[in-house]
């Protein structure tokens, strides 16, 4: 038999889908910034191995020469993504919600375990808990990440006014590093999430949706047979 199951509060839901749309905006009009200054690439003096956004990426999705453009949207969506990020906070720690997605000392075994029954190596089903110990991992890095973003960022953007901060981050040059980095981190984030939400299928995407899901009654124990089974009464014919 099954039954409905409520899984997430209506405020989760909330910033969930509201950070969605913003960090995607926001790593677009980072993009537009990003081409005025595109130095970044992997390799080791004039080899490279990987250049993250050729001229190519830029002209087909007419990114280039938007640099005020970007910087407008930028500005304006951090505002926006700070202030739902500190609601969220705010509103796991009052709610009580952080139990279930602070990560514990089982969390990284229980995330290896998550991922061998992703690979199909561990065949038993993992246990019906409300975040397992990957999500609990994912889930608090990805707000950890979330801050190092606005902090990285406005070293970068008043490193004049904020310079303590800019100098605590390693100078200008590293904190723009770190922040592309996270930046490459949310996108690798995002690839896994939607990956793991189409892997765990419908019954979970609701539940982010609509805030239940349907679960699987356990089966009742069977019923076992009397262990002490009285003979009936002899009698004697008369």
């Amino acid at each position: 038999m099954k039954y409905i199951q409520e899984k997430h509060p209506l405020a989760i839901r909330w910033f969930h889908w509201i950070n969605f749309p913003v960090l995607a905006l926001m790593i677009w009009s980072g993009l537009w910034i990003y081409w005025a200054n595109d130095v970044y690439r992997i390799g080791w003096g004039r080899t490279t191995l990987l250049k993250f956004f050729p001229q190519s990426f830029y002209e087909a999705f007419t990114m280039d020469h938007k640099l005020a453009q970007g910087m407008s949207w930028h500005f304006v969506l951090m505002w926006v993504f700070a202030l739902n990020g500190l609601l969220y906070v705010a509103y796991t720690l009052f709610s009580g919600e952080w139990r279930y997605l602070l990560p514990s000392r089982h969390s990284f075994r229980e995330a290896w375990q998550v991922v061998l029954h992703d690979l199909g190596i561990r065949k038993e089903p993992l246990p019906a808990r409300k975040f397992n110990g990957a999500q609990q991992l994912a889930y608090t890095g990805v707000v950890l990440m979330g801050a190092g973003s606005l902090l990285t960022g406005l070293a970068i953007f008043r490193p004049t006014q904020f310079s303590w901060l800019t100098t605590a981050l390693g100078g200008y040059e590293w904190a723009r590093i770190e922040h592309f980095t996270l930046t490459i981190g949310y996108v690798l984030f995002f690839l896994m999430h939607v990956t793991q939400v189409i892997r765990a299928g419908w019954n979970n995407f609701r539940a982010m949706v609509a805030g239940f899901e349907v679960v699987e009654a356990p089966a009742p124990p069977p019923v076992s047979a009397p262990s002490d089974v009285t003979s009936p009464p002899s009698t004697s014919a008369v």
